[in-house]
């Protein structure tokens, strides 16, 4: 239900000082012409999460503007300038979204009026670059304005600490409870032209050497290899053939249409490289050139898709998953055995990647869903080597010089392996089969269910309260073994009657795991209106030929799992 009083106040308080007359008629005439998308405008304020800010764009508190992130960039000011004396500086950067650039030289502004320097990139670049960035320059904060793989409607504001990660507990709720402080007559917008220095080129060659150090671990003829590449009209269209190129891979075609950045994204219907239809033209291309691998990055670049034969020469898109596996495993074999070494991924990711961490003789670290926490393992345990971190949404990062999610360094990596395997007369998809072999099978499914408004996001509440109230040992007709609940940070152990406590952030994540070795992780998306489901399950096979046989056979069950669940 719509709080009335809630949109009158908040309309009222829009419709006078400080907002400008642009921003006054456009909400004046947004309740006169669109009353429904007025009151999801202004039924409540746009929140400023532990990752940052994610929506709409338009007018009214519950949407992306400059008063929004003005809130966001005068409340980060705030603390540093409480709490620094000397290292008082921002870089800030921007993706290939509607309004972007407009927003990011706002977001700037609003920092130098509070005596705060700040390194603004002169033109979009990927997010793991910002990341960088920020330990390149030696800045307090980082900033990068992207709605990551969203729609086109939204965009988003992602803030970034002096290690290059995003902001983790405790710095994240400080920095909330700053930014719920402020008033919108409290921004700043005169800004101090002074303090704004564009920067570009100089932090992109860096980026590239560290990124060709830490990617390019083959031995292959790399000039042999046909890459099909396509940004999805994001901000990979520059550095990553640059990084391939210098790399020695001069085999590479791009998907011309798709080539440009573009906010709308217009061949496509979601910009998102964990869907396959995002790569059609990528497909189309590569059957055209016969290409051995395609690559395909989100807008802002930090996730990458990957393309490859099977073994009837069809292409398809690998899920983040089997990205994950088979990089992680090639890396740790390129790489010296260190006893120090470790890996990191989330709890929603493979299971077979503790059986590949063990092979190896490294430590597997799982923290909850999103990078930050990967990046929060690569602060909190400097003694040790981190070799690689991966999710089972696309991102990966290789080596510990970019604190995020890095396609580019990851695209160049994929290119590695399937060089490799080209010079040995095999390809990535005999690799991954091998995996299965020797790790054992494992194949997993993400399902996502949209709930828009406040209807769906009670909705999404209600399902994620029945599921949590389970409290036999059986759910949808299955025999569990365990629950954990990631809110009341309690796994209860069905098999041996317990409850343990789990050293993990509360967060509204819920995994079952079943008798037959089977897992069920339910969320709610931090980023989009869904909730989200991954099931996995597995079985052993002793051939690559059994995959075949096998792989249906989990197609069944992981289809039964899933409408039991989502049905």
């Amino acid at each position: 239900m719509f709080d009335s009083d809630s949109v009158d106040k908040n309309y009222d308080k829009w419709t006078k000082y400080p907002f400008d007359k642009k921003t006054v008629k456009s909400v004046k005439d947004l309740k006169k012409n669109n009353l429904e998308d007025f009151f999801d405008s202004f039924y409540k304020n746009l929140t400023f999460g532990t990752g940052g800010m994610r929506g709409i764009m338009g007018f009214g508190p519950n949407r992306v503007n400059k008063y929004t992130f003005g809130k966001n960039s005068q409340g980060i000011s705030n603390y540093i300038n409480k709490n620094e004396t000397e290292n008082k500086s921002v870089v800030v950067a921007y993706d290939c979204r509607n309004n972007s650039e407009y927003l990011a030289q706002k977001v700037s502004e609003i920092f130098s009026a509070n005596g705060i320097k700040v390194f603004l990139f002169d033109s979009m670049r990927p997010t793991p670059v910002l990341s960088y960035a920020v330990r390149y320059l030696n800045c307090k904060c980082g900033i990068v304005l992207t709605a990551s793989h969203n729609p086109p409607e939204y965009n988003g504001y992602k803030v970034y600490w002096e290690d290059g990660g995003q902001i983790v507990p405790p710095l994240d709720q400080i920095l909330i409870d700053e930014i719920n402080k402020i008033e919108y007559s409290e921004i700043k917008f005169e800004n101090k032209r002074n303090l704004i220095k564009l920067i570009g080129e100089e932090v992109d060659d860096a980026f590239v050497n560290d990124s060709l150090n830490n990617g390019k671990v083959g031995n292959s003829v790399r000039e042999n290899l046909k890459i099909v590449f396509t940004p999805l009209h994001g901000t990979s269209h520059l550095l990553l053939p640059k990084v391939l190129n210098t790399a020695g891979y001069n085999k590479l075609s791009i998907v011309e249409d798709q080539k440009e950045p573009n906010g709308n994204f217009p061949t496509v219907k979601s910009p998102n490289p964990e869907e396959e239809s995002a790569f059609d033209l990528a497909k189309k291309l590569s059957i055209i050139k016969n290409s051995d691998i395609f690559l395909g990055t989100d807008p802002d670049a930090d996730r990458l898709g990957i393309g490859i034969k099977n073994s009837e020469g069809k292409y398809f898109v690998l899920n983040g998953n089997q990205i994950m596996i088979i990089l992680t495993e090639y890396l740790l074999r390129k790489k010296r055995k260190n006893d120090l070494q470790f890996i990191g991924s989330t709890i929603v990711s493979t299971p077979m990647l503790k059986n590949i961490a063990s092979n190896f003789g490294v430590e597997l670290k799982l923290g909850l869903t999103g990078f930050k926490w990967i990046a929060k393992m690569v602060r909190d345990y400097p003694e040790k080597k981190f070799v690689c971190g991966g999710e089972e949404s696309n991102g990966y990062t290789v080596g510990d010089f970019v604190r995020d999610k890095d396609a580019i360094t990851t695209a160049l990596l994929a290119c590695e392996l399937a060089s490799e395997c080209k010079k040995n007369d095999s390809d990535i998809f005999n690799y991954l089969l091998e995996c299965y072999v020797r790790y054992g099978f494992y194949k997993e499914k993400l399902i996502s269910i949209k709930k828009e408004g406040v209807k769906g996001s009670e909705e999404i509440d209600k399902m994620m309260k029945g599921f949590r109230n389970t409290r036999q040992n059986q759910i949808a007709g299955l025999k569990l073994v365990s629950m954990k609940d990631y809110l009341s940070s309690i796994h209860i152990d069905f098999k041996n009657n317990e409850k343990i406590q789990m050293n993990f952030p509360k967060s509204d994540v819920l995994i079952f795991e079943t008798i037959d070795g089977s897992s069920i992780a339910i969320r709610p998306s931090g980023t989009e209106p869904k909730i989200k489901f991954y099931f996995s399950v597995n079985t052993k096979i002793d051939s690559k030929e059994m995959y075949f046989k096998e792989n249906k056979k989990l197609e069944q069950k992981l289809n039964k799992l899933i409408k039991k669940f989502t049905c």
